[in-house]
């Protein structure tokens, strides 16, 4: 059959692109693995993997465990390591034959080289970069509702040319963060996201799917005659970075700081410290060029789900609330009562943070000599 892009009801299930490097799954394969189950189960079809390598069936089950009902492994020695030219090429031969219609990517260097040729070659649409992903359309206006300062009651979300009910609504950062936009993919499949890495939530393991999921080895074909690069040599570079997403602890500041940017910067090091975490920022204080990019949490930063979450002098934006109102816990320190920070916080303190960070720290550290 040939294949084609425009005849939409050949397409069904939802497939994400399983990343693994050297043998090793990326966790942001399971966080897609646990968003897609939740997008299949509205759709009431089934989730799909793609997992791509050399001798990699071992790493299949674990995706079971995390929601999918199937695995497609296509293994070869010319798929050890990722070569843009052999994995496209693998990858939409298997999209052609079994027909997905949504398939997620991961925003990583990998997915953000791989996700667009594949797009191109399967002659569909690809939103780069999401943070939110909707199929049901009372879902989307949930996330509306709690996510965005629209009137949802006063809009209208029927149209004449395509059904929103069944195209998945990809919501990414647009305009520098200034505005979130949601796009669909209404004429081709399969619609293609790429995901922003930390966004979306892993689900509990879950023994018995790992037992059932079912691996499939689909054909396809790749010689080296296919790949036009040749992986010399896999080095890495040692970086230090912050790690917001793996964080238990995690100590913001913003525009709060201005009258003291070092001093702020300085007692929110300090918390970070006692309390074992890492210090994060609102996009202020990144724009003002006060702390570098890796720090930022938000819609246009990183989205984190640490166990406690302080935030010094941020007044709460929309777009800084969604990359951490999923926090375990959040305590919100500002001088302003009113501040939207404290709409979404467990424990607010109005004051100001060069006065409350101080006695902040005694109090942890008391505490801890005292257990």
């Amino acid at each position: 059959m040939t294949y084609n892009s425009a005849d939409i009801a050949a397409f069904k299930n939802v497939w994400v692109f399983c990343e693994q490097r050297q043998g090793v799954m990326m966790p942001t394969t399971y966080e897609l693995i646990s968003e897609g189950r939740k997008l299949a189960d509205e759709l009431g079809v089934e989730l799909c993997g793609i997992l791509l390598g050399d001798d990699v069936d071992g790493l299949a089950a674990d995706l079971g465990g995390y929601g999918a009902d199937k695995v497609y492994v296509c293994n070869s020695p010319l798929l050890k390591n990722y070569t843009t030219e052999g994995y496209t090429k693998v990858i939409t031969e298997v999209t052609k034959e079994y027909k997905p219609e949504i398939m997620l990517v991961g925003a990583s260097n990998i997915g953000r080289d791989l996700a667009p040729r594949c797009a191109a070659r399967l002659h569909t649409g690809l939103c780069a970069d999401c943070t939110h992903l909707d199929v049901d359309l009372n879902g989307y206006i949930e996330f509306l509702r709690t996510g965005s300062s629209l009137d949802v009651d006063g809009m209208n979300f029927e149209t004449k040319l395509f059904d929103v009910n069944t195209n998945l609504k990809m919501t990414r950062p647009a305009f520098g963060g200034h505005l979130m936009a949601t796009i669909v993919c209404p004429r081709f499949r399969p619609a293609m996201a790429t995901v922003r890495p930390g966004v979306m939530k892993k689900r509990p393991y879950d023994e018995e799917g790992a037992k059932n999921v079912q691996i499939i080895h689909p054909e396809f074909s790749l010689t080296e005659e296919d790949i036009q690069t040749e992986v010399v040599e896999i080095v890495k570079a040692a970086k230090k970075l912050v790690d917001l997403i793996g964080a238990d602890y995690i100590v913001s500041v913003g525009r709060g700081i201005a009258s003291d940017v070092e001093g702020g910067i300085k007692l929110a090091e300090e918390l970070a410290d006692v309390l074992g975490g890492v210090v994060g920022s609102s996009r202020a204080c990144v724009d003002a060029g006060w702390i570098g990019a890796d720090h930022q949490v938000g819609q246009t930063g990183k989205t984190v789900h640490p166990k406690v979450y302080v935030a010094l002098g941020i007044s709460g934006a929309i777009q800084h609330k969604a990359g951490m109102q999923d926090s375990e816990c959040i305590i919100a320190v500002n001088k302003n009562e009113n501040a939207p920070i404290f709409e979404i916080a467990d424990y607010g303190i109005a004051g100001d943070l060069f006065k409350v960070v101080p006695l902040l720290i005694d109090s942890i550290k008391q505490a801890k000599a005292e257990a």
